[in-house]
C-alpha cells in the first residue's frame, strides 16, 4: 500500500491511497511537491503528518478507512491485521496503536 502526495486538481497537492491490496509494504511516496506541500496535503486529508524528509506518521484508522472500501478480496481485513501486527513487532506502531511510522520515498513522475 502506498500513500501518495502528488499534484492534483488545480495544481493543488493531494494525498491519496493506492495499491490498497498490496499489504506487504507501506510507505509515503512524494511526487513533485515541497515538504511543506506534502505536510499540508497529509494533514488536510487526515491521513497523517510528515515528520521530516525521511519519515512520516500515518493515522491507522484514517488509512484503513481510505483503503478498505477499495480492497479487492475477502481476506483483506486479515492481511491488514497481519500488517499492523508486523509493524508493532518492528516498533513502527505507536504505543496506542493510532499511528504508523513509514518511510518517505520519491514518486516523481507519479
Amino acid at each position: 500500500m502506498i500513500v501518495e502526495v502528488v499534484t492534483g486538481a488545480d495544481e493543488r497537492p493531494e494525498a491519496r491511497v493506492v495499491d490498497v491490496d498490496d499489504l506487504g509494504r507501506l510507505h509515503l511516496a512524494l511526487g513533485v511537491v515541497t515538504d511543506e506541500e506534502a505536510a499540508e496535503a497529509l494533514e488536510r486529508s487526515g491521513l497523517g503528518r510528515l515528520q521530516d524528509e525521511d519519515t512520516a506518521f500515518l493515522d491507522v484508522a484514517a488509512l484503513r478507512a481510505a483503503a478498505e472500501p477499495r480492497a479487492g478480496g475477502p481476506g483483506w481485513s486479515a492481511e491488514w491485521d497481519r500488517m499492523i501486527t508486523a509493524a508493532r513487532g518492528k516498533g513502527w506502531l505507536s504505543e496506542d496503536g493510532a499511528s504508523l511510522q513509514v518511510h518517505v520515498e520519491s514518486a516523481a513522475g507519479a
